[in-house]
C-alpha cells in the first residue's frame, strides 16, 4: 500500500462490551486515529498470533505481541476466575494501552490483539458471574479515560475486519497442541463450558458486525506455513483489500 500506516489489531471477538453503547464507547473513541487499521477477529486459539507475523512480513510491518508468557495472573485467573478475573481484565487494559502508544510511536505496526478484543472478555466474564456489573461499569469507565488519552486515533470504526472462522473441535485441537497447561480444559474446571460460550459469542458477533467492511477466512483446512495455503490466504486479503479501495 501506498503511503498508509497500518494498524492491524487482532481481536479474538468484539468492538463489543455487550451493549450497544459500550460498543460506540470504543468505537467513538478508537475514531481519532489517522493509520489504516485492520482487525483480524477469531476465537482464542483459532490461530491469530500465527497470522499476525505473517500479515506483519507481507506488510512489511513490526508486529507486537501480547506477552502471554509474561503475564503473572493469566494462570492464577484460569485456577481460579471468580478471584482473578477483573484484575485480569485491569491488567490486560493497561498492558494493551501501553502497546498501543508503543505501535503508534512509529509509523507501521501490527497488534496481536487488541484493547477492543478485551471489552468482550470482561463482557462473558460478567454473563459467567466472574466480574460483578459494578466491576463491569469501573471496567469501561477506565476504559473511556484511557481512549481519550491516546493521540492520533482519528477513525470510527477500521477500514476492514478480518474474522479467522474454525470449527470448535479444530480450535480446542490448537489448544491443547499449543500445551499451555492452564489453558486445557478438564472437568474440574469448567473450560469447556466457558470456550463454547465464548465460541457462541464470536458466532453471534461477527453475523451482526457491521461497523466496517469484512472479511471470512475459514482455517480448518489451511496451514499457513504451507507457502501454498498462505498465498491463498493473501490472496483473499489482496482483492478485498482492492474492493474496499485499501489499494497496496
Amino acid at each position: 500500500m501506498t503511503s498508509s500506516i497500518y494498524c492491524v489489531i487482532i481481536f479474538f471477538g468484539t468492538i463489543y462490551g455487550g451493549s450497544a453503547e459500550a460498543d460506540n464507547l470504543i468505537l467513538d473513541r478508537f475514531g481519532r486515529c489517522r493509520k489504516i487499521v485492520i482487525i483480524l477477529a477469531g476465537m482464542i486459539g483459532v490461530g491469530k498470533t500465527t497470522y499476525t507475523y505473517r500479515l506483519a512480513e507481507e506488510l512489511g510491518t513490526q508486529p507486537f505481541f501480547e506477552p502471554v508468557e509474561e503475564n503473572p495472573i493469566l494462570d492464577k485467573y484460569y485456577e481460579d476466575p471468580d478471584k482473578y478475573g477483573f484484575a485480569l481484565q485491569i491488567y490486560f487494559l493497561n498492558k494493551r494501552f501501553k502497546m498501543i502508544k508503543a505501535a503508534y510511536h512509529d509509523d507501521n505496526n501490527i497488534l496481536d490483539r487488541s484493547i477492543y478484543e478485551d471489552a468482550l472478555f470482561t463482557y462473558i466474564n460478567t454473563l459467567k458471574g466472574s466480574i460483578s456489573e459494578q466491576e463491569y461499569d469501573i471496567y469501561l469507565e477506565l476504559l473511556d479515560n484511557m481512549m481519550e488519552e491516546i493521540e492520533g486515533l482519528p477513525k470510527k470504526a477500521p477500514d476492514l475486519l478480518i474474522y479467522l472462522d474454525g470449527s470448535f473441535d479444530h480450535i480446542m485441537n490448537n489448544i491443547k497442541k499449543r500445551g499451555r497447561n492452564y489453558e486445557q480444559p478438564n472437568e474440574e474446571n469448567g473450560l469447556a463450558d466457558y470456550y463454547q460460550l465464548l465460541y457462541k459469542h464470536y458466532q453471534n458477533w461477527y453475523e451482526d458486525y457491521n461497523y466496517s467492511p469484512k472479511m471470512r477466512i475459514a482455517t480448518d483446512d489451511l496451514d499457513i506455513a504451507n507457502p501454498n495455503d498462505w498465498n491463498h490466504v493473501y490472496q483473499q486479503i489482496q482483492e478485498k483489500m482492492r474492493t474496499i479501495g485499501l489499494e497496496k
